[in-house]
């Protein structure tokens, strides 16, 4: 069974290990060892995720099968983007899913949900960044709708940024 729950504080140590998991994959060898270190040391651990769950502008949801946790994502309600005109528009701020569960649609289970989410709220998009070099990730949001109208650079650390493209889907 596949069921995808709010997330909730006591999830902050899943997140993050999924999160570090995944952010290793998708961006691991993007830049230097020290670097990615650091930027993991800030952004997933379980103190910056529970800070995260607590802020109510952030949205978490999991993604389940047979009860384990297989990814989630976090949304935005109200974010703006320079590149994007439509209004109101959600910013995907994250979807990560364990390796383990590649190839089993739970990324585009996972994305549907955030459309329907993001319609109930009463949004007309969905907008995301996405590293120019993560292929898998842009193949997957070009197939659910998503189209290349930006650029980014995300900084990693203070001497590093990877560029990447801003995406975006209405709904």
């Amino acid at each position: 069974m596949i069921e995808i729950i709010k997330a909730r504080l006591e999830h902050a140590d899943t997140i993050t290990k999924i999160g570090k998991e995944s952010f290793l994959l998708a961006h691991g060898h993007s830049a230097s060892k020290k670097d990615i270190a650091a930027y993991l040391e800030r952004s997933y651990t379980e103190n910056a995720l529970k800070k995260e769950l607590e802020n109510e502008n952030n949205n978490y949801h999991l993604i389940l099968k047979e009860g384990e946790v297989a990814g989630f994502s976090n949304i935005i309600l109200n974010q703006k983007n320079q590149n994007v005109i439509e209004q109101p528009i959600a910013l995907l701020d994250r979807l990560y899913l364990s390796p383990a569960f590649h190839g089993q649609s739970m990324g585009r289970l996972l994305l549907q949900h955030g459309f329907e989410y993001v319609k109930e709220n009463n949004q007309k998009g969905i907008w995301l960044a996405v590293w120019i070099e993560n292929h898998r990730a842009i193949s997957f949001y070009t197939k659910n709708g998503f189209k290349k109208v930006g650029s980014y650079d995300f900084k990693i650390s203070e001497t590093h940024a990877n560029p990447n493209h801003i995406m975006y889907c209405s709904v």
